[in-house]
């Protein structure tokens, strides 16, 4: 039987119908339509589906929705603001640091909580805390790169 269950979604109330054992990303994906975090390997291996839960990254894919109730969640398509790509966004393009583009939305969640974790003074820290996401394309030297870029500008902000 689906449970009734609200989920803050980048901001906003998401009212649903599901059933209890529904992940984060299936419900964000499958229930609300918001596609950008990826289903890569759904055993919490390759953070393709990388979210913010109130302000900690998490896979998604082992998360239960029912546990994310009462809790701020945050996607890839939540961090641009007014139109206005967020600093980590805007540095994985400046810095060329994807090429296929699949693993980039749980890339990009993850270095900004790398960021704000303050796990970014240097490059083998960087490595370090992000080595939860894989890039099959291997633009790690760009990732690190782009978390470097956008690592003041988040702090300041």
């Amino acid at each position: 039987m689906p449970v009734s269950m609200v989920l803050r979604v980048n901001g906003e109330d998401k009212p649903l119908m599901i059933d209890v054992r529904t992940t984060v990303l299936d419900a964000l994906r499958e229930h609300l339509g918001l596609t950008g975090s990826k289903k890569g390997c759904d055993h919490g291996q390759c953070g393709a589906c990388t979210v913010l839960i109130d302000g900690r990254r998490v896979v998604s894919c082992l998360t239960l929705a029912a546990s994310a109730q009462d809790k701020d969640i945050q996607t890839i398509e939540g961090l641009a603001s007014n139109g206005k790509l967020h600093p980590m966004q805007q540095a994985f393009i400046d810095q060329d640091a994807f090429q296929c583009g699949y693993c980039t939305p749980g890339q990009i969640m993850s270095a900004v909580a790398c960021v704000r974790e303050g796990h970014a003074n240097s490059d083998a820290e960087i490595r370090e805390y992000m080595s939860g996401n894989i890039c099959r394309c291997a633009a790690y030297p760009n990732i690190v790169a782009a978390v470097k870029q956008a690592a003041g500008e988040i702090q300041r902000g």
